[in-house]
């Protein structure tokens, strides 16, 4: 059986041979169960919000300060985003106001930690660099220097939930925030 491999379309032929052949194997979540055993405890926004902060503290100090962190129900469509990084200007009175807002894909509320800490290393990096670009790269992996290896795990992890459903729930978890 041959299936369409979407969210890996831009990898190299041998690449999508070799996850084609996990998928038929039916071993792709057991290899990911393997390296990744239990969904990360981040369920509420608030411990988003917290977990966000984190990071954005440690690499960000000095950056626009961020208003809203939450999971958003109505990111959908996987193929266009993962996650949303907005910037609202409004003024008010005589002060212009800006406000950033981070919303993550709900689905990333039952996935391993280190794939939670890609997306919003993604979403932390859209404050200094708007565009995916070099820069924008660079800074995801100085930020997170295992990026480009989460992102595609989080590309095959999002295969593996098409095809066959959900690894994680919320009883993988050990404990809960």
């Amino acid at each position: 059986m041959n299936t369409p491999l979407k969210y890996l379309s831009h990898y190299s032929q041998e690449i999508r041979s070799q996850v084609q052949n996990l998928i038929d194997t039916d071993t792709l979540g057991e290899r990911l169960l393997l390296k990744y055993p239990e969904a990360h405890t981040y369920s509420t926004d608030k411990s988003l919000y917290d977990y966000v902060m984190g990071i954005k503290n440690t690499h960000f100090r000095s950056s626009s300060p961020i208003s809203k962190v939450l999971y958003d129900t109505k990111i959908r469509d996987l193929n266009s985003a993962l996650g949303t990084h907005t910037f609202v200007s409004r003024v008010q009175g005589g002060k212009l106001k800006a406000k950033n807002e981070i919303r993550i894909s709900h689905l990333f509320k039952k996935m391993p930690e280190p794939f939670l800490r890609m997306i919003v290393t993604h979403e932390l990096a859209h404050l200094k660099e708007k565009e995916h670009n070099k820069s924008f790269y660079s800074l995801c992996t100085h930020i997170e220097p295992q990026y480009h290896q989460l992102e595609f795990e989080v590309r095959l992890y999002l295969t593996h939930l098409d095809l066959f459903g959900e690894l994680y729930s919320s009883t993988n978890s050990t404990k809960t925030s």
